[in-house]
């Protein structure tokens, strides 16, 4: 399936569906992630079931605070 995911063309395999399953497969770790698709915020009680289409725009953003 083919996203745009953080700007770039990204290609996952069809078992790829949910936001918990990119964040998986890309390591993303951080503590503090915004995530959206088609640039509607997805809440992270619901990355287990946040599906994603084909063609679609999702965006991960790690925050970073400091001082």
């Amino acid at each position: 399936m083919k996203i745009i995911l953080n700007n770039s063309p990204e290609l996952f395999p069809d078992d790829v569906r949910t936001i918990r399953d990119i964040l998986k497969l890309k390591k993303f770790t951080f503590p503090n992630l915004v995530v959206k698709i088609n640039h509607e915020l997805v809440k992270k009680t619901d990355w287990d079931d946040a599906i994603f289409n084909e063609g679609d725009t999702v965006e991960i953003i790690h925050l970073i605070s400091g001082g």
